[in-house]
């Protein structure tokens, strides 16, 4: 997955996210964001990253914004890897 893909994803799970009116006062509270916040978090790869973070907390959130969006349910995760701070890290 491209960087470039992976944030058409992750504003794709942003837009699904602004319209789930029981998730995200859950993603606000969590991440201390305003909704002023997520206009400008979309503009930047780390908030991005961030809420790919939260979306991929939850097995029933994942399958729930894939299903809207048409999308695989591996794209969150891959996308996630792709985006700022994605890398596997390996300890040895």
């Amino acid at each position: 997955m491209t960087p470039d893909f992976a944030e058409t994803v992750a504003l794709r799970a942003l837009a699904w996210l602004a319209a789930n009116d029981e998730l995200l006062p859950v993603f606000l509270g969590a991440s201390g964001a305003s909704e002023d916040d997520l206009r400008e978090g979309a503009r930047d790869p780390a908030f991005l990253a961030a809420l790919l973070d939260f979306l991929t907390m939850d097995d029933a959130w994942v399958t729930a914004f894939c299903d809207s969006a048409g999308l695989d349910y591996q794209a969150p995760m891959a996308a996630r890897a792709a985006l700022p701070g994605g890398a596997n890290v390996h300890w040895t």
